[in-house]
């Protein structure tokens, strides 16, 4: 029995407030988030290589198997969402014996599936943790099991050639210091709580998690979104964790500048290697940004025993290759049981997808994002094979009539053959104008993805159009307009009435300022042809919205708050408010439940000057913006925190403005930014906020 755990909860205040009194000594840490790009891509080298890790949810939360209170959709968040006392939640812990747990077997169903790296919970949101941790009694050395499961993964992992990645909650609804309180915790004082205390309670488990298991691959993030949590922490918090493992890979999590489930980093300095899509994957990848989508396989993270909806073994091969294709990697769930197996039906498509990985994982293994914007039949990865490319190209629709069209490629071809052929006997490829097109075999050598290999000379010669970009379509004066291309050895020529460039129209030499309604149309040519469709946008000269009259104002916000069921915005106007009064800014603090509400907020806003304003907002669930009447930002819908834009041209003076959400159930936040005028995005502050006097 450890010392910790024999000391009353006052002594372990005292213990806490000694141990923060000694970091605070240490000398101030070395900072690693200006790293040359060259030293980052090497550290994440590896990682970029794998492509394709597996995720494991386990915890406490598996022996509920997600059901509670005669309800049967709970998963990794029951402690919560299930509003279950945390003495009820403690008594987890004597129950917790998973002895079917087998290391080696997990992760050999890791490495078969042609999995390269794998990430457990060492402790999810609800506090408890799944390695022998000197600092907590809520821990698996607690439970009957009384076995280290971080040390016998990772030992297991390093004979395999897996690489071992922890997740590791930032929040945790266990911890006497964390804040804030569940919303329906109204009997659990925050009195005594020191969240200084928990952050340093965090750093001395992460530096067991650090030092105590050896290498470790990717410090996986979670739990940053609540307010406590904040950009400055996130960055001493990443600093911390290289400075004890200065090769690590941390995801972007760690602070507070990931943008809803799409998962990327939002413009700033936030700290974090990668970014973390949830449940989805992006319509497309971002050049020179690191991405890993996370996904679970039925519909829980943690084990729900109910839960049946799984995903096909096509569909997740599929996702695997989308994902590859767009130059990002795949993190795939699963969630074992309380007796430590992980569901048949989560081993059956793990070893089917291992199947196909055996065959065709060059294709996935150190590709990048497909050269096309679009195909029809399929995807594409590719590969540099020394001054040449090698093409990866996924079928998922295969042509009745044989032929394999990869149309706007200026490449000569070298060669084709199935991946899956041994003999690697050639395919025949000809060329008809600018699309190369594949003879495939009569009988469809893999109906869930067939790859065929083309390897062309040079780099990827592909005619995409140039892009045509400015900060807004729309100005008041003047716009100026960037027309470029990513291809080599062309030419842009561009047009400003409409019509398609020819090799006489003017080429770009660098920005193109407009002062009127312009239609912008751009090509490539290359030896006097054109080697791209033309790209087109419209930029058009508005008049600034006039400003309205009001006297007898004061700074504030009004607010209407409604309870109801709702999977969209309601029409607020036809329902009846709970309550109603005047708040700073946009904020949940005249609600009175956590779930099921609504917001109607509306204020006056003040704008400095003339010009195009660009509205925000970030919400869990949905939300809209109007000025007046005009609707700016349609942010609606069931969805977690996701950020959704749109522009105006404002005169100078104040603008009505009315903000509308809705929160069905789990997370909730709402944050409403502006820029232009000479404003950098920020937080519409409050002080530009009114109402009047006699509202």
């Amino acid at each position: 029995m450890k010392f910790t755990r024999l000391i009353i909860y006052f002594s372990i205040l005292i213990y806490f407030a000694g141990a923060s009194k000694a970091v605070s000594q240490n000398e101030p840490q070395k900072s690693f988030i200006h790293e040359t790009r060259a030293d980052y891509e090497a550290r994440m080298a590896w990682w970029n290589e794998a492509r394709f890790g597996l995720f494991i949810h386990w915890g406490l939360y598996a022996i509920p198997a997600g059901e509670w209170g005669g309800k049967t959709n709970y998963g990794e968040w029951i402690r919560t969402s299930a509003q279950i006392p945390i003495e009820v939640y403690d008594q987890f812990v004597k129950q917790f014996n998973p002895v079917d747990f087998n290391p080696v077997e997990w992760v050999r169903t890791a490495k078969d599936a042609g999995m390269k790296y794998i990430v457990i919970t060492s402790k999810h949101h609800d506090g408890f943790c799944l390695f022998d941790s000197k600092y907590t009694d809520f821990d698996i050395m607690s439970t009957p099991f009384q076995r280290d499961i971080m040390k016998e993964l990772a030992d297991a992992c390093r004979k395999e050639g897996i690489k071992i990645c922890w997740y590791h909650s930032i929040m945790d609804w266990h911890h006497p210091d964390y804040l804030p309180r569940r919303d329906w915790e109204k009997d659990r004082t925050t009195e005594g709580a020191d969240y200084d205390r928990y952050v340093e309670y965090m750093k001395n488990q992460l530096k067991e998690l650090l030092t105590n298991y050896g290498e470790i691959g990717v410090l996986w993030f979670d739990g940053e979104w609540e307010g406590t949590w904040n950009q400055k922490r996130g960055l001493d918090l990443y600093n911390y964790v290289r400075g004890l493992q200065p090769d690590i890979i941390i995801n972007n999590r760690v602070g507070a500048g990931r943008s809803g489930m799409e998962g990327f980093t939002k413009e700033g300095e936030f700290a974090g290697d990668y970014a973390t899509p949830e449940q989805e994957i992006p319509a497309t990848g971002i050049p020179g940004v690191y991405w890993e989508t996370c996904m679970t396989m039925n519909d829980h993270w943690g084990y729900n025993k109910q839960d049946k909806n799984w995903k096909s073994t096509e569909d997740l091969i599929r996702k695997l290759v989308d994902i590859a294709s767009k130059g990002g990697n795949f993190l795939l769930n699963v969630g074992p049981n309380a007796k430590g197996q992980i569901p048949e039906a989560s081993k059956d498509r793990l070893c089917e997808i291992g199947q196909w990985m055996k065959i065709n994982g060059e294709s996935i293994y150190g590709t990048s994002a497909s050269p096309f914007k679009d195909l029809k039949w399929g995807r594409c990865t590719q590969k540099s094979i020394n001054e040449n490319t090698r093409l990866f190209l996924h079928i998922f629709d295969y042509p009745s009539d044989g032929k394999l069209k990869i149309e706007g490629i200026y490449n000569q071809a070298i060669q084709s053959y199935l991946l899956s052929d041994a003999e690697r006997k050639n395919l025949n490829v000809d060329r008809v104008e600018d699309a190369l097109i594949i003879s495939l075999p009569a009988i469809i050598p893999d109906k869930m993805n067939t790859v065929v290999v083309l390897d062309v000379k040079g780099k990827p010669d592909i005619n995409d159009p140039p892009a045509i970009e400015s900060e807004y379509q729309i100005f008041i004066d003047e716009l100026t307009v960037n027309i470029s291309s990513h291809r080599e050895n062309v030419e842009i020529r561009y047009t400003t009435d409409g019509s398609v460039p020819s090799i006489t129209s003017p080429p770009v030499r660098g920005p193109v300022k407009i002062n009127n309604t312009t239609t912008i149309m751009a090509r490539c040519f290359r030896g006097g042809k054109a080697v791209s469709g033309s790209a087109q946008a419209v930029f058009t000269k508005v008049f600034p919205i006039p400003s309205v009259s009001v006297e007898n104002i004061t700074n504030g916000v009004n607010y209407a708050y409604y309870e109801g069921d709702w999977d969209s915005l309601p029409k607020f106007n036809s329902l009846v408010p709970v309550r109603s009064g005047k708040i700073n800014n946009f904020e949940f603090s005249p609600r009175k439940e956590v779930e099921h509400f609504g917001f109607v907020y509306s204020c006056y806003l003040k704008v400095p000057v003339n010009g195009v304003y660009r509205f925000y907002t970030e919400s869990d669930d949905g939300s809209q913006l109007f000025v007046g009447d005009k609707l700016v930002v349609d942010n609606d819908g069931l969805h977690g925190m996701s950020e959704k834009s749109g522009a105006i041209a404002l005169s100078a003076g104040f603008h009505p403005l009315r903000v509308t959400f809705f929160e069905k159930t789990g997370g909730d936040d709402l944050k409403v930014s502006y820029e232009g005028g000479g404003i950098k995005k920020t937080k519409i502050p409050d002080d530009v906020l009114f109402i009047k006097l006699d509202q």
